[in-house]
C-alpha cells in the first residue's frame, strides 16, 4: 500500500501524545472495517491532537479503512489546511462536520462518524431510536438529531451541527444520513458506536414485524436502563469499563485479525 508520508518517520517527527492519538485513531479505523462498518473510502473518524493548537487527526481521502496506519493519518487546523508533509488530500465533508464538533466541545477529543445501513434507516424513520432493547435504552437518552441538509460541504452547517448536538450530548442521528458519536477517548467514542449501531440493527429487525407489534418500554424502565447502562448523564460506570477492559480486548482483536495499525 502507499505511504501518506513517504519523505518522513512519523513517528520520531512528533510527539509521545501525538504518536498515542495516531495509534488509537488507526486502531478505530481498522476496528470500523472489521465490524463491517465502513462505507468503502467515504465516512470518516477524528482525534483531537492534545496542546494549544487545536489541530486533529482524520483520514487519507482515498484509504480503505482496513489499511490506515499511525504514520498515514493526515493533520489538519480548523480552518482546513493539512499542517504536515504529506501527499494526502482529506474529504472536504468529514472535514466540516469534525471541525465544527471538535472547535464546539472540549469533551470531544474523538469523533466518529459512519454510513452503515442500519444507522441511515433509523435515521431515516421519523420516530427516530425507539426505546424497544436494552441496547436502544441504554443510549438513548444521550442521542441528539439532526436534519440532513445535503452532502457536508457548506461550512455554514457546522453551527446548527453544534446547536443540534448541544452541550452534553455524545451521539447523533443524522436524518436520512447515518449516524455519529463522541468523547473524551477512542475507547469511549467507539463503545457509544457500538451500541448505537446495534441498536439501530435491532430496530430495523423488530420492525419487520411491523409498528404495532413491538413492545416499547415505559419511561420510568428506560430512565432505569439508562443509569444502569452508564453512557448517559445518569451513570459513568461504563467510561472506567471501556478504557479498562473494553478497549484492551479491542486492540487485542485487531492484533489477531488486522494487525499492522501502528506503524
Amino acid at each position: 500500500m502507499a505511504d501518506g508520508n513517504p519523505n518522513i518517520d512519523v513517528r520520531s517527527a512528533v510527539s509521545e501524545a501525538e504518536w498515542k492519538a495516531r495509534v488509537d485513531l488507526a486502531a478505530l479505523y481498522r476496528l470500523t472495517a472489521l465490524y463491517g462498518w465502513d462505507d468503502m473510502i467515504f465516512t470518516h473518524i477524528s482525534h483531537r491532537i492534545p496542546g494549544p493548537e487545536h489541530h486533529f487527526l482524520i483520514n487519507p481521502y482515498g484509504w480503505f479503512f482496513e489499511e490506515i496506519t499511525a504514520s498515514s493519518l493526515v493533520k489538519v487546523d480548523l480552518d482546513g489546511n493539512i499542517v504536515q508533509e504529506t501527499d494526502a488530500m482529506i474529504n472536504p465533508a468529514g472535514f466540516t462536520i469534525h471541525s465544527a464538533i471538535h472547535a464546539a466541545r472540549e469533551d470531544a477529543t474523538v469523533v466518529m462518524h459512519l454510513h452503515t445501513d442500519q444507522g441511515v434507516a433509523v435515521s431515516s424513520q421519523k420516530e427516530g431510536l425507539l426505546p424497544i432493547s436494552q441496547t436502544a435504552m441504554i443510549v438513548r437518552e444521550d442521542i441528539a438529531y439532526h436534519d440532513y441538509e445535503g452532502v457536508a460541504l457548506d461550512l455554514d452547517e457546522r453551527e446548527r451541527l453544534v446547536r443540534d448536538l448541544g452541550p452534553t450530548k455524545h451521539s447523533m442521528l443524522l436524518r436520512n444520513h447515518g449516524t455519529l458519536t463522541c468523547g473524551e477517548s477512542a475507547a469511549l467514542t467507539f463503545t457509544r458506536m457500538f451500541f448505537l449501531e446495534r441498536a439501530c440493527k435491532m430496530q430495523v429487525m423488530a420492525l419487520t414485524a411491523g409498528r404495532d407489534g413491538v413492545l416499547e418500554c415505559g419511561e420510568e424502565l428506560q430512565d432505569k436502563v439508562a443509569g444502569q447502562g452508564g453512557l448517559t448523564k445518569h451513570s459513568s460506570g461504563m467510561s472506567t469499563l471501556t478504557d479498562r477492559l473494553v478497549w484492551p480486548a479491542l486492540l487485542r482483536k485487531l492484533d489477531r485479525q488486522l494487525p499492522g495499525y501502528a506503524a
